[in-house]
């Protein structure tokens, strides 16, 4: 998962801990980050199987991020769910021309939480 804000970050690890999906998840706090842990890694460990990408970060924002990754030959068939709290429905557009797999806008409740939590342990 890639997001900056720490409270978004611990909600979605509390809800993988809820799903008995606690060591599938790895986090970095912008997009810049993101891609340097996956440098890093690449290819001495398995590449992810999902990237949960924010829109809104500093340093490397969410669309810049998904347009790196997908232009990248490594990372480029990596599903990458965007999950914001924007509901720009011209943001959703771009990202998905860009080669997002899906726009999943964040949980207002628990149970809301737990279901996205559900739906990204299926890509495992």
């Amino acid at each position: 998962m890639v997001d900056d804000d720490a409270e978004d970050r611990d909600i979605l690890q509390f809800s993988m801990e809820s799903v008995n999906a606690t060591d599938t998840i790895y986090f970095a706090e912008n997009g810049e980050q993101a891609l340097t842990m996956l440098n890093n890694h690449y290819p001495l460990t398995n590449i992810p199987m999902l990237i949960i990408l924010d829109l809104n970060m500093p340093r490397m924002n969410g669309t810049e991020t998904l347009r790196s990754l997908k232009s990248d030959e490594r990372f480029k068939n990596i599903p990458v769910i965007i999950y914001s709290t924007s509901i720009n429905p011209f943001e959703k557009a771009k990202c998905m021309e860009l080669g997002a797999h899906s726009f999943i806008t964040k949980p207002i409740s628990y149970q809301e939480s737990l279901e996205n939590a559900n739906t990204f342990l299926a890509f495992l």
